[in-house]
């Protein structure tokens, strides 16, 4: 007998005669923000910021000039965009812009200055946002070699409140990254260290209306 078999043997034995479980309730709240659009952008806002990312607020109208802005206040001089991400946006920049190509090796995206995108689903009680892969968000490597991301979140349609409101929205055989804040790590003493898997700047563009 392996010890595979030796394991599981010992486990039925000691659930032998134990009694079938019950039903599971799943009588529990959703949300704890009730559908207040409002309140859920606020506290996606306020937990975003408490990831150290870096929240702007505007509306449709006011994106193409904060996003120049943004990148000129980075030096950005390329910036990488998915094709789902309008020129309209970049308009104003003078960013040369790259494409998500499929032949982009890991030190030509490592040279580039900035990447914008938008997302899948922002989540306020959690900060988080998702990105799966759509036009508007490119490949994964796009937003984890570059060290500046900028990801635009479109108001109130993107953002729910809770985690079990965004799952159904989501395609679990697409690439999903989860996003709350920079990418950072520590080490025993508690010391940290941003960058070290994902960009080490991370922006985020509600955009309201």
């Amino acid at each position: 007998m392996s010890s595979r078999d030796q394991i599981l043997a010992r486990v039925r034995a000691a659930v032998a005669g134990a009694p079938e479980a019950g039903e599971v309730s799943r009588d529990y709240l959703t949300s704890h923000i009730g559908d207040d659009p409002a309140a859920a952008l606020d506290l996606l806002h306020e937990n975003l910021a408490d990831y150290r990312a870096l929240v702007h607020r505007t509306g449709i109208d006011g994106l193409p000039e904060l996003l120049a802005r943004l990148l000129a206040e980075r030096g950005a001089a390329t910036v990488l965009a998915p094709s789902g991400i309008p020129d309209s946006w970049l308009a104003a920049t003078g960013a040369t812009r790259i494409d998500d190509r499929e032949a982009s090796t890991a030190p030509e995206l490592d040279a580039v200055d900035s990447v914008v995108t938008g997302c899948a689903v922002a989540i306020a009680e959690t900060g988080t946002i998702v990105l799966d892969g759509g036009p508007d968000q490119g490949r994964r490597r796009i937003t984890l070699i570059p060290d500046h991301h900028i990801c635009v979140v479109r108001a109130p349609d993107q953002v729910v409140a809770s985690v079990p409101q965004a799952l159904p929205r989501l395609d679990p055989a697409r690439p999903l990254t989860w996003i709350s804040g920079p990418s950072a790590t520590s080490d025993i003493e508690l010391d940290r260290v941003e960058g070290v898997h994902g960009p080490r700047t991370l922006e985020v563009v509600l955009v309201e209306g």
